[in-house]
């Protein structure tokens, strides 16, 4: 495929030149409010203790610091979010939904259609529940805690389904979407088609997935943002360092979320495809439990932290170098919440919501992979080891190497992804090559490579 190929190097360049950088799907301003509704609910919650005592409200005098608060801020975050995108973008309006809104059909007009869209849509959480249960680590640690947030949600998902899909088959200018497919493979009705199939599946599987891991990631970091004791934080550069990078990953968790919980159609938020490349999901898969304790944890194969200390411990009585080093990290951090704050309601990996050209996917095409590498070889620092092992130090070295080259590999497999997908999207491929900060140079370097070891080219 020509848009996988040129997208896996350098040397390939589109004819025609984008003269503008293409609007993006999602405003800049669908994060924001998110992580602004998530901040106040954070305050709300440290302060909870004097709040119940102003107001004689029952119950214990503490911050709400468990995992319920947790789950409770991912409304915060996608409330503002919605009624962002609705009230200002308007995003129900447009074409991309796959509804028109002036020419809704009676009710009843596709119940057969709705009936199968039903079926199709109960099965596929009856099969996920099952893959749930034969998953031994979804019932162990931090898990449980996304497993009982399932169980409790099954029953209202299934009662709510009914209205929702019967209102929205209404004005959808299309109804029999991926989930009447399979609904119709199924009961044995005509019509189906595999392909449409295996989309529904491909979507429903990243949902499933990852979904599930990010709840289960939700109490930890909130409850330290929380309980976090600001007392003498400003004298100290690591601990100041430390709460902000925890906050910072927490907006990115919390919004996280709610990209893979609200995958709405009426909010233009629904997956229109996922990743059909297997090179995308390995790549993918071996960053996430359980697969990721294999590869890179403690004693995986790739772990790279083996005798290291961090850079508090390498920096210890160098105040104006901490205080440096600490800068660089909560920036890269910074921008590594703010990729995924840029996604509003559509953040989610392995899949195509749209197209996004502005916050920082306007200086790199992956900025998030960007910082997060860089702040693993900055806080790690795994070419000093407390061993004194020279071993140590290589082997630390070239296997974050390694975690980096898989992260250029999720970054190249996910561009031909969208390459194949969207026009829009390959204008911004294009435009990036030669206009974007950090992108332009990399690219320029890349083809200069390519250029003087063009067997290297025929190779691939």
């Amino acid at each position: 495929m020509e848009n996988a190929r040129s997208d896996a190097g350098f040397a390939a360049v589109p004819d025609r030149r984008p003269a503008a950088l293409p609007q993006s799907d999602v405003s800049a301003w669908v994060g924001i409010v998110g992580a602004l509704g998530l901040i106040v609910w954070i305050i709300f919650c440290r302060n909870y203790a004097a709040i119940a005592e102003f107001f004689d409200i029952s119950g214990p005098r503490a911050a709400m610091s468990g995992p319920h608060a947790a789950l409770a801020a991912v409304g915060f975050s996608a409330g503002p979010m919605a009624a962002w995108s609705l009230l200002v973008d308007k995003v129900h309006r447009r074409p991309s939904t796959g509804i028109n809104w002036d020419a809704p059909r009676s009710w009843g007009a596709d119940r057969s259609v709705s009936f199968i869209k039903l079926a199709g849509l109960w099965s596929t959480w009856v099969i996920l529940a099952g893959l749930y249960c034969l998953g031994r680590w979804y019932w162990q640690g931090q898990y449980l805690f996304a497993m009982d947030v399932l169980a409790y949600a099954a029953i209202p998902l299934a009662v709510l389904s009914v209205p929702y899909v019967f209102w929205l088959d209404r004005v959808m200018v299309g109804p029999r979407d991926h989930a009447w497919h399979f609904g119709a493979m199924l009961l044995g009705r005509n019509g189906w088609n595999a392909g449409e199939v295996k989309r529904h599946w491909r979507a429903w599987i990243i949902k499933g997935f990852f979904g599930a891991f990010m709840i289960s990631i939700l109490p930890g970091g909130f409850a330290e943002v929380v309980n976090a004791d600001f007392t003498g934080i400003m004298a100290d550069p690591v601990r100041i360092a430390y709460f902000l990078i925890g906050f910072l990953f927490v907006v990115d968790v919390q919004i996280g979320t709610v990209g893979y919980l609200v995958t709405m159609r009426p909010l233009d938020a629904h997956i229109r495809s996922g990743n059909p490349f297997l090179a995308g999901w390995v790549a993918a898969f071996i960053c996430y439990p359980p697969v990721v304790f294999t590869f890179m944890g403690g004693t995986g194969v790739l772990a790279y932290e083996v005798n290291t200390a961090g850079w508090a411990y390498w920096l210890e009585g160098h105040s104006a170098v901490l205080w440096i080093w600490a800068a660089m990290l909560v920036t890269l951090t910074a921008i590594y919440a703010w990729a995924t704050m840029a996604f509003g309601l559509r953040f989610s990996n392995l899949t195509y919501r749209g197209v996004l050209t502005n916050g920082p996917y306007r200086f790199s095409r992956h900025p998030a992979y960007l910082s997060k590498n860089l702040f693993w070889w900055l806080s790690t620092m795994p070419f000093l080891v407390t061993s004194g092992s020279m071993v140590d130090m290589v082997r630390n070295s070239f296997f974050l190497g390694c975690v980096s080259a898989i992260y250029f590999w999720r970054a190249k497999t996910e561009e031909a992804h969208l390459l194949r997908e969207d026009a829009k999207y390959r204008e911004y491929h294009s435009w990036m090559e030669r206009n974007g900060l950090i992108t332009a140079p990399l690219m320029a370097i890349g083809r200069q490579f390519w250029s003087r070891h063009p067997e290297a080219n025929l190779a691939r």
